[in-house]
């Protein structure tokens, strides 16, 4: 597999949220992402929804209907970036105005980008790509932390003495969602449904799992330098370089 292969199954792997109150919008939007290889995508029709949905399912990017039942795509952004993790969570807006005045409404919110309807489901697919590589650039496979090094591509902790040990799957999947977000805190929630699938009882295994990571690369996994709990929030991997 190339490194554009693994970056684009990265992205793919990313949760799309996409808010219209059009349904067949939404189906066809739907069906285009996910021939084009994205697996986690949910959507909403109105700002009471959205809201519900970005809570249950922590979106990596968000495709905002600016012509909302309920409100306006732009201070829906304004909510989500609140409620989110990730201050600066990427959003694409549609609009079916074209007017300077919507567009730098947009800006001023913080899009990432804008598209005006009409416009081609495949064109809003290669600017999530842009989007997406943009906000989530790709994670180097070997990583310096302050006592080892590790090699995600060959699953490997090589220790400041030399000595190597291997990662479990579940302890690689844990230590690459970290890395996409490096010195930067993962909530407890995100890390459960990458590793689990869901958010909902493993908060135990999860810190079982922290655990045996911090005896592989910490040089006191009693008083951790790269591993760090942030709590009530969740974990942040300190990358030294």
């Amino acid at each position: 597999m190339t490194r554009n292969s693994l970056q684009s199954d990265s992205l793919q792997s990313k949760t799309i949220l996409l808010v219209d109150d059009e349904q067949e919008l939404l189906n066809l939007l739907t069906t285009v992402l996910q021939s084009e290889g994205f697996r986690h995508i949910v959507t909403a029709r109105d700002v009471a929804n959205a809201l519900e949905v970005f809570q249950r399912e922590h979106p990596d990017l968000a495709v905002l209907d600016v012509g909302l039942p309920d409100g306006d795509g732009f201070t829906l952004c304004t909510y989500l970036r609140r409620l989110s993790s990730n201050t600066t969570l990427p959003v694409i807006f549609l609009t079916a105005r074209n007017e300077t005045i919507d567009r730098l409404t947009g800006l001023r919110a913080g899009a990432d980008d804008y598209l005006t309807k009409p416009f081609s489901p495949q064109e809003l697919v290669l600017r999530i790509y842009a989007v997406l590589r943009r906000c989530y650039p790709e994670t180097s496979p070997v990583l310096h932390l302050a006592h080892c090094t590790v090699d995600l591509d060959n699953v490997e902790v090589i220790r400041e003495d030399k000595t190597s040990v291997f990662l479990t799957a579940k302890e690689h999947t844990l230590l690459s969602t970290l890395a996409a977000n490096p010195n930067r805190i993962v909530t407890t929630d995100h890390l459960c449904e990458e590793c689990w699938g869901s958010t909902f009882g493993y908060e135990q295994s999860l810190m079982t799992h922290m655990r045996r990571i911090r005896e592989k690369i910490e040089a006191d996994p009693s008083h951790p330098e790269s591993l760090i709990t942030v709590k009530g929030l969740g974990y942040k991997l300190i990358v030294t370089d």
